[in-house]
């Protein structure tokens, strides 16, 4: 690759995949330098420019000018704001060990030898002089080559980060890939996201190639590049399935207050509307409950209470503990947000639930600390219900 080719290959690679020129070239000089010091056994006081117009290559070695005593130590000189900073520690600065670094004629000058060359030049300045080899070429064409590989990479992972970064909690649709024993691993398109086993629903059978519509819990970047974390058993892949499927919810005539569930088995969802004349309620069903036998189909049968939410925490509870009916509820301690449901013989088991699944749901729902008893137990107990 001769000067002119590498030109037209950065200018290419610039505008296909949006990589700035000067993150190119500054990634190239880097590199150069690095294969220079490899192939050329340099110390370290050399660098590589690229001329950015014309992409010629120059390799410059430099030396420090420095001031030396006696033993032949480099004299460390502080600047003159680093002199007025430590005038008031002194003799702390003194006490400090310093690293000795003696007099090296392949990187440093004296300041005598300096100003023969450039009269007038400080110490700490530096004197400049052109090295480059005469295959130097064949070095920068291998190293122009794995750095525009490097740099594609890493424009290729910052492209997918910033196109998934903002759906993180959202809805995709993507095809089943491949599978190990952990995980299923969906095409997005660009990329693939990780749909680990234990983020499936329960007793659901996921088909290699088949469409799947996932929940994106995670978008970070990591070593390998972008990772996407996927889930179908998170209660928002439940409320998004809603936003989907009912388009009152899509377009905020209906409004979703909480979603509590456990995947496989039940959940519950409380909506609402700031408009009276629509039923929050019935038109997450839909006529014959065909709009919630969609949402019931995707997630593998799972059973769906829809409940209406009310400001009123005694009514949302009520409602929240569905299909149980007759229920009082006493609010016991608002702050700390408890609160005792009576319910009749009846429906004990309604309220509770299968090994408890309905009040748990219950509670998670409306952020309630829910103890249920009968009135036959509350007397036992000692509590005083007034029904």
């Amino acid at each position: 690759m001769d000067n002119k080719e590498f030109k037209k290959a950065v200018d290419a690679l610039s505008k296909e995949k949006g990589i700035s020129e000067d993150i190119i070239y500054d990634a190239m000089e880097l590199a150069l330098t690095s294969a220079y010091k490899k192939n050329y056994h340099s110390l370290s006081n050399v660098r590589v420019d690229i001329d950015r117009t014309i992409g010629d290559f120059h390799v410059y070695s430099y030396k420090t000018v420095v001031e030396v005593n006696e033993d032949g130590e480099v004299i460390s000189l502080p600047t003159i704001e680093e002199k007025d900073e430590n005038q008031e520690n002194k003799e702390e600065i003194e006490d400090e060990d310093k690293p000795i670094v003696y007099f090296d004629e392949r990187i440093h000058l004296t300041q005598e030898q300096a100003q023969k060359i450039v009269p007038g030049i400080k110490v700490g300045e530096t004197i400049e002089q052109e090295v480059t080899p005469k295959d130097f070429g064949r070095v920068a064409a291998a190293t122009a080559k794995q750095v525009v590989i490097q740099k594609i990479r890493e424009a290729e992972r910052n492209t997918i980060i910033e196109e998934f970064s903002d759906k993180q909690d959202e809805l995709v649709v993507g095809i089943v890939a491949m599978e190990d024993a952990r995980n299923y691993y969906i095409d997005l398109g660009r990329t693939q996201g990780i749909l680990s086993k234990t983020e499936i629903i329960p007793g659901e059978k996921i088909t290699m190639g088949s469409s799947i519509k996932v929940y994106i819990t995670k978008v970070e970047t990591s070593g390998k590049g972008p990772l996407i974390l996927l889930s179908r058993n998170h209660y928002g892949f439940v409320k998004r399935l809603f936003e989907l499927e009912i388009p009152e919810i899509n377009e905020g005539i209906i409004l979703i207050y909480s979603v509590a569930r456990e995947a496989g088995n039940r959940t519950k969802i409380a909506v609402y509307s700031e408009n009276s004349n629509v039923d929050a309620v019935g038109s997450c069903i839909g006529e014959k409950g065909m709009r919630i036998n969609k949402i019931i189909e995707e997630l593998n049968g799972e059973k769906i209470d829809v409940v209406n939410y009310n400001s009123n925490p005694k009514i949302f509870i009520e409602n929240a503990l569905s299909p149980a009916k007759n229920l009082n509820v006493y609010i016991t301690d608002e702050k700390k947000r408890e609160a005792m449901v009576i319910v009749d013989q009846e429906n004990l088991s309604l309220a509770i639930g299968k090994k408890g699944l309905n009040v748990r749901l219950a509670a998670r729902l409306t952020h309630y600390k829910l103890d249920v008893k009968t009135f036959e137990q509350a007397q036992k107990e000692g509590i005083n219900i007034v029904i």
